[in-house]
């Protein structure tokens, strides 16, 4: 999709030279337009959230332009969260008339930012592959949305506009079919990523590297693909004294389960098993576009997950990179086998916080569907702040405990661990105790996004891919680098 322009612009939001302004509309509250008044008072404009009127008026220049009433609800309970809810809706309606340029009158400084996140991730689509007749009508292209009023934070609004442009590149790269989006793919567009950011280092390991490295958890899962597999990883020094943080994303560009095959309904899905390392490569585009003061190391494992005569078997023993058994008794178990190198890999090159993100197990939605991402933390404090940077950008984690009862069940038979234990009790849990035997003692976070990678639902994502969790990456960054 065309970027959007993001500016912020200071003084009477009437005097904006868009061809479409919006109006904050509050219960119990008198518009000091009075021609925009009178239509609260018809109650043609009505202050629910998520309500639109539309309204003409002449504009300071000559001509007419359309004036567009945002319900918001009560001002007392206006949230971040309910500005992205409500731009969702404008964007939406100002499409559909036409507008090439938005101006936001914002109601309020603290949410100026989720007005640009809720607009630009809503104006989001994925048509790449439609073809498009010459009758068919051509939809409506904000070039523009401009954020007006007094004591707007320029700085929270244009790191908004990037970060938001991050999640939709991520979701394009989600949304892209797996016999395009393979490793080899990945891996070309974090070295487009590096390239524009002097910032940037980019390293990528093949199979043969991965395998000199002793990632022998890895190796397994590739081994059964023809599409050659990449541990991709992108370096950002931006200069600081503050924590090095370490980030991992899970590539599985496609997940059959291998010779534990899945069921072929929703199968197509599995193009979708790549979403963390997605959000992962545009979260380090939008850090190094931001120019934020931290250091952080991205590490994306990725492969397909097929089924071949080469392929790992149950029943088969692997090595991971830090020297621990795994007994591979579910092929289709294999996430947590790649993160278990790309994580010893982050700790070796000297992450001191890390976040892993994973489209792990199916049980997160059964336990939290798609309201919230699965937290699970070996440090109190490191999990407080993914939790806060979460609620803070309103991309929610609840947190899923540890208990030594779970590590038993993760003990191997034959070997130091097994990768999916019988009886499927706990399995969001036990899967991230697995993890946890790879993070040596580094304060850790694993963010199970099976839920909330796509179809979350939210009115600014919808269907499809979300590109859950780079608005918390980058948050975490921003927090880690102002400490």
């Amino acid at each position: 999709m065309p970027a959007i322009t993001v500016s912020v612009r200071m003084g009477a939001p009437s005097e904006t030279a868009a061809d479409t302004r919006v109006v904050p509309l509050f219960e119990g509250e008198t518009l000091d337009e009075p021609h925009l008044q009178s239509l609260v008072d018809l109650g043609e404009a009505k202050p629910g959230l998520k309500k639109v009127t539309v309204e003409h008026e002449d504009a300071p220049g000559g001509g007419r332009r359309r004036v567009l009433l945002a319900g918001l609800g009560k001002r007392d309970e206006l949230e971040p969260e309910k500005a992205r809810v409500a731009a969702a809706a404008v964007a939406g309606r100002a499409k559909e008339l036409g507008a090439v340029s938005l101006s936001w009158a914002s109601p309020d400084a603290g949410v100026a930012a989720a007005l640009v996140e809720g607009t630009l991730l809503s104006l989001y689509s994925f048509e790449r592959f439609k073809s498009k007749s010459d009758d068919q009508d051509d939809a409506g292209s904000i070039e523009s949305l401009e954020i007006a009023g007094e004591g707007v934070d320029a700085v929270a609004v244009a790191r908004a506009g990037a970060t938001a442009a991050a999640q939709n590149a991520a979701r394009d790269l989600q949304n892209l079919p797996a016999n395009v989006a393979n490793p080899a793919f990945l891996a070309g567009r974090a070295e487009e990523i590096a390239a524009q950011h002097d910032s940037l280092q980019l390293e990528v390991l093949d199979r043969e590297e991965i395998v000199s490295r002793g990632m022998g958890a890895f190796a397994a899962v590739a081994q059964g693909s023809y599409a050659e597999p990449r541990l991709i990883v992108l370096r950002y020094t931006g200069g600081t004294d503050g924590p090095h943080l370490g980030f991992v994303g899970k590539a599985v560009t496609f997940d059959t389960g291998g010779i534990s095959l899945k069921p072929s309904g929703k199968m197509s899905e599995m193009k979708f098993d790549m979403s963390g390392g997605a959000v992962v490569l545009e979260a380090m585009d939008a850090i190094a576009a931001l120019g934020l003061p931290v250091t952080v190391t991205a590490v994306v494992p990725s492969t397909e997950n097929m089924p071949s005569g080469r392929s790992m078997r149950p029943g088969d023993i692997v090595t991971a990179m830090n020297g621990k058994t795994i007994e591979i008794n579910n092929t289709d178990a294999e996430g947590r086998l790649i993160l278990a190198d790309a994580l010893c890999y982050a700790v070796e090159q000297g992450a001191e916080r890390l976040v892993d993100l994973a489209t792990l197990t199916g049980a997160i939605i059964t336990a939290l569907g798609s309201t919230y991402a699965g937290l699970f933390s070996n440090d109190d404090d490191w999990c407080a702040q993914v939790e806060d940077a979460g609620k803070t950008t309103g991309e929610l984690g609840w947190r899923l405990p540890f208990h030594p009862e779970f590590s038993e069940l993760i003990k191997g038979k034959y070997a130091d661990l097994d990768n999916a234990p019988e009886g499927r009790k706990a399995s969001s849990i036990t899967a991230a105790e697995f993890l946890r035997n790879f993070v040596s003692e580094v304060p850790w976070v694993h963010i199970d996004i099976a839920g909330t990678a796509w179809d979350q639902g939210r009115p600014y994502v919808g269907k499809g891919a979300s590109g859950y969790g780079v608005r918390t990456l980058v948050e975490l960054a921003r927090s880690a680098a102002a400490a």
